[in-house]
């Protein structure tokens, strides 16, 4: 059986922050992990992808998102596009307006903390 996908949009390679807690607790339950940042090339020695549509996997079990409800409102027709089966809207990612378009478009947004859904705890992933 192939591992679970994941897509982490706002994937940082700053360690303190969840978005790169979240594709290091991702890794540690067993995901393959596409992180999403137009900036950066690498995150924890993976490949960065600028956007969703540039991952190599034909359809994402999960995409979770570490934006401001601005950005995120940007790429909502992208994220709707990839079609995967999940979509987390972790804490401070989501807005009214936002969840309504998402719904709009067909995305079920689930709304809660990924990295507590894969059953770790941002606090385990905190730098010694």
């Amino acid at each position: 059986m192939s591992k679970p996908t994941v897509a982490i949009l706002g994937a940082s390679q700053n360690r303190s922050k969840y978005g790169n807690k979240s594709v290091r607790a991702h890794l540690a339950q067993g995901y393959d992990v596409y992180p999403i940042n137009p900036a950066a090339d690498q995150i924890e020695g993976l490949k960065a992808y600028k956007k969703l549509a540039d991952i190599p996997v034909e359809k994402l079990d999960r995409i979770s998102i570490y934006l401001s409800p601005a950005v995120g409102l940007q790429l909502l027709e992208e994220i709707a596009a990839a079609d995967a089966k999940q979509v987390f809207f972790n804490p401070g990612a989501e807005s009214e307006e936002l969840l309504t378009k998402a719904r709009e478009l067909g995305i079920d947004p689930i709304q809660a903390c990924s990295i507590v859904d894969v059953g770790m705890s941002p606090r385990e992933l905190e730098e010694e």
